[in-house]
């Protein structure tokens, strides 16, 4: 097994709840027919949505929401191994999707600015970003959005979950690894207090 299907494999240990929605997707097949464009932080998390949603019947096509988050081993294994495209960040070809997933309202953006061609399939999409959001509810009031977006950003799920625990801790682990500081004893400050703030207090309060 290549290096990148190891570490795909790895990080699927660590989510058992998407491992109960893919063997649910590979019975009942309730993507079938779907093609999935999806613009990306591009790691082992984001294969095992993708492969999450090829097992469903989806035919899957990937890109990195900026050069510097794609893996390239991830990427190489999912071409190679599973067979799911991967775009280069920017580009404009994505077949024709019925669905998109965005993080920034990259690929949105591009299809409303140089492929309306393709939206008449589009049947719906998801944004997870706070700034894309804010991009889409921009385009919305102009009467500019062609069809409808989740807004991920707004579930309760995502600001528990990811904001408070997920970037909380990220941002923590960030700060020592950049510093190489020891944090036991140092007073923190944290400027805002929404759930990113939160999580970053919780875990300065446990170092």
């Amino acid at each position: 097994m290549k290096n990148g299907q190891r570490r795909i494999a790895w990080a699927e240990r660590s989510m058992p709840v998407l491992r109960i929605v893919k063997a649910r997707f590979a019975r009942n097949r309730p993507l079938a027919g779907q093609r999935i464009a999806a613009c990306l932080r591009m790691g082992p998390e984001t294969a095992n949505l993708a492969l999450t949603l090829q097992a469903g019947g989806a035919d899957v096509t990937l890109c990195a929401t900026h050069p510097p988050s794609e893996d390239d081993e991830i990427a190489d294994s999912l071409v190679a191994d599973f067979g799911i495209a991967i775009q280069m960040q920017g580009s404009d070809d994505f077949g024709r999707p019925t669905i998109t997933l965005d993080d920034g309202a990259e690929l949105v953006s591009i299809l409303h600015e140089r492929r309306r061609d393709l939206l008449h399939a589009i049947i719906g999409g998801t944004e997870e970003s706070t700034a894309g959001v804010i991009r889409l509810r921009a385009l919305a009031a102009r009467g500019q959005l062609s069809y409808p977006i989740v807004a991920l950003n707004d579930a309760v799920t995502k600001q528990l979950f990811e904001s408070r625990h997920g970037t909380g801790q990220s941002k923590m682990d960030g700060i020592v690894r950049a510093t190489n500081v020891l944090l036991a004893g140092m007073p923190v400050v944290v400027a805002g207090y929404g759930w990113v703030g939160k999580g970053i207090a919780l875990r300065a309060r446990g170092l």
